[in-house]
């Protein structure tokens, strides 16, 4: 899929991985929705790149839908969907304050898992409706991951199994919506430097990307949004899980 001039969403658009795909995106021609729950970060994000913000909860329905038809409004067609929404928790199973928390595992899972396919249900309904390319694609759509997915450590229940769900559903989904013309494709990051970790000292930061077998270093998200970019162009990448590491495997703690 040629990016010019095509129509995007972007969830969790307004940091992080989301907003190096966003600002990458509309460098290279296409329209940009950024659908983050965060207004001031998403109407400044918006303003700046030449982009059209929407408030979205990835996990409400309503939601999700109003931005999908606010897309469409304005350009008449979605033509693809990058899943970049998401939080994380450290709770250990049974801690020190006694079992871990339900209503935190079940927020956990409702924003990433739950958020991701609800992103992913709606924007493909609206794309299989649309006339196809001449190659008879009709939409791309790429999700987040983690290597927390295949590697959890001591605390990330929740989020592990947030993000193995993500990688679980890629391929049946991905089978689901082949007739359409419609390729889905996940990307598991190891330690990038997001907002996430941002708030860790500059020493523990270093640590951090010192465990990177190579480059030993945090992953730049404009590395993420770079390969986002790669797999909306490749139609023959569909279905898959891909890992951006640098080699990592993260031990238990």
């Amino acid at each position: 899929m040629q990016i010019q001039g095509k129509t995007f969403l972007v969830s969790g658009g307004a940091s992080g991985l989301g907003e190096a795909t966003s600002r990458l995106l509309a460098k290279s021609g296409a329209n940009v929705f950024i659908a983050d729950i965060n207004i001031q970060k998403g109407g400044a994000l918006a303003t700046e790149i030449g982009a059209w913000y929407a408030e979205t909860n990835v996990a409400d329905e309503a939601s999700v839908r109003g931005t999908v038809a606010m897309a469409v409004s304005a350009f008449g067609k979605l033509d693809g969907a990058v899943n970049c929404a998401g939080i994380g928790t450290a709770e250990k199973t049974v801690g020190k304050e006694g079992p871990h928390a339900l209503a935190s595992f079940k927020r956990v899972i409702e924003v990433n898992l739950i958020g991701t396919f609800n992103v992913i249900r709606l924007a493909a309904a609206q794309m299989a409706s649309q006339q196809p390319s001449a190659v008879g694609e009709r939409g791309v759509i790429i999700n987040t991951a983690s290597i927390a997915a295949f590697d959890g450590q001591i605390g990330q229940a929740a989020y592990s199994a947030s993000k193995g769900g993500i990688v679980g559903m890629t391929l049946p989904i991905a089978r689901d919506l082949a007739r359409s013309g419609i390729r889905v494709v996940t990307i598991a990051p190891g330690l990038f430097d997001t907002p996430l970790l941002a708030g860790l000292p500059e020493e523990a930061r270093k640590s951090l990307g010192a465990q990177v077998p190579f480059p030993s270093r945090l992953g730049n998200p404009a590395e993420y949004a770079a390969l986002a970019k790669h797999i909306i162009e490749n139609e023959m990448l569909n279905g898959e899980v891909i890992r951006l590491d640098g080699a990592l495997r993260m031990a238990p703690k």
